[in-house]
């Protein structure tokens, strides 16, 4: 068919504008994409914002004279959010995470980072998120409850005690004086009062809350109900990927470094080397006070330094993998499962046997590769993940009826 001349250039000029709408409605599609983006950026930065208490640090300053001090012989320090409503007389007192030092030089480097866990000097408030919230949207469970932050200096999960103090480096091991002076001060705030009380931590801070579990129970009065929930804190006793246990070498200079031997429980110093018991899973069957353990079988420090530390990967053929596990060839992915096998009878291990009722165990555990997830609003709260049926928070729910 034969088209006149104007309706061929009527025809290409239709054609040019339907690809002209066309090119604007992409257009459009990705600039209301981005500004959505935008949104959802800002809507996360507010409600981080909005999410988070500022809480001021409290030093203490009359523990120095009784050599309650951080590795430098600067005070120790907490901070705390007071309860109020119904949750007037509960407490949360969350022991901080931060790693440990095994050694004279790596004590020392500790006084001069900047995150203060080793110098209260160099302390820096912590927002209180997740867990520690006094928001019900964010921190439904404990919104109102008296929220305690234990800071962290010792290197030691509060267990040292050594009371020369070398003039050449001025290094004092001194964290279980530390515990001591910061929960009698809290017992003057009302703690002794409390009708229920939490000791939780977070990694180091974790296995603290493991340790402490039952002298925080014995400072309480008989009518509190009192539970530990230990955060990324159950380090298991397991073999690396060189066979051997490199990590258990580093527990036990901790132990003999600090003096921790004095501080861990008897029941497993008594019959085994001072360094396997900084091992919740040869401490917990004899612990008598209900334990809630919080951990990923998956725990990212676990994995990048009980399962494939350096001394057991010297060619850094899992470092890749390490630091992102869509990296892992299905080799290594075989050995992170297994290795969550082994993490999973270990914690039964622990849990099962132990000497009293077994109802005071519980535990959430996750398949998320992460380490530590209370204190943190986005793993706390803003995954459904965290909700049994989108509407009760799974964690929440069962501190409160375990």
């Amino acid at each position: 068919m034969l088209y006149h001349p104007k309706t061929l250039l009527l025809k290409s000029f239709l054609t040019e504008i339907y690809k002209f709408g066309l090119a604007i409605t992409r257009m459009m599609t990705i600039i209301i994409k981005l500004c959505q983006c935008l949104l959802c950026l800002l809507l996360l930065m507010l409600s981080k914002t909005e999410c988070s208490d500022d809480v001021e640090l409290t030093f203490i300053q009359s523990a120095v004279v009784k050599g309650a001090v951080c590795l430098d012989g600067s005070p120790p320090a907490y901070q705390f959010d007071k309860g109020f409503g119904e949750g007037v007389d509960k407490w949360l007192i969350h022991i901080q995470g931060g790693g440990w030092c095994e050694s004279t030089k790596s004590c020392l480097l500790r006084v001069n980072m900047s995150n203060g866990v080793g110098s209260s000097t160099r302390m820096t408030k912590f927002n209180f998120t997740g867990v520690f919230s006094s928001m019900k949207e964010f921190n439904p469970g404990f919104y109102n409850w008296n929220r305690v932050i234990m800071r962290y200096c010792d290197g030691a999960s509060f267990t040292g005690d050594v009371e020369k103090v070398d003039p050449a480096t001025n290094l004092h091991y001194r964290g279980a004086r530390i515990f001591n002076v910061i929960l009698e001060e809290l017992l003057a705030k009302g703690l002794h009062k409390a009708s229920s009380a939490l000791l939780t931590g977070c990694s180091s801070g974790g296995l603290a809350s493991i340790l402490h579990c039952d002298k925080f129970r014995a400072r309480l009065p008989a009518t509190t109900q009192v539970k530990c929930v230990p955060d990324a804190g159950y380090f298991v006793h397991v073999k690396d990927i060189s066979g051997k246990y490199h990590f258990e070498k580093f527990f036990t200079k901790i132990v003999k470094l600090h003096k921790s031997e004095i501080n861990l429980p008897s029941s497993c110093t008594s019959k085994m080397k001072p360094g396997l018991c900084f091992y919740p899973q040869f401490i917990l069957p004899e612990i008598k006070t209900p334990v809630f353990v919080i951990n990923s079988a998956y725990d990212s420090y676990q994995v990048q330094n009980i399962l494939a530390p350096k001394k057991a990967d010297r060619h850094g053929s899992s470092s890749a993998c390490k630091l992102n596990i869509s990296n892992c060839s299905p080799t290594q992915l075989k050995r992170l499962q297994d290795f969550r096998s082994d993490f999973m009878k270990t914690l039964w291990s622990g849990l099962g046997k132990s000497s009293f009722n077994s109802t005071s165990r519980g535990m959430f555990i996750n398949s998320c590769y992460s380490h530590c997830q209370t204190g943190n609003q986005i793993t706390w709260l803003g995954d459904p993940a965290s909700k049994l049926d989108n509407k009760v928070h799974i964690v929440s729910f069962h501190l409160n009826n375990f």
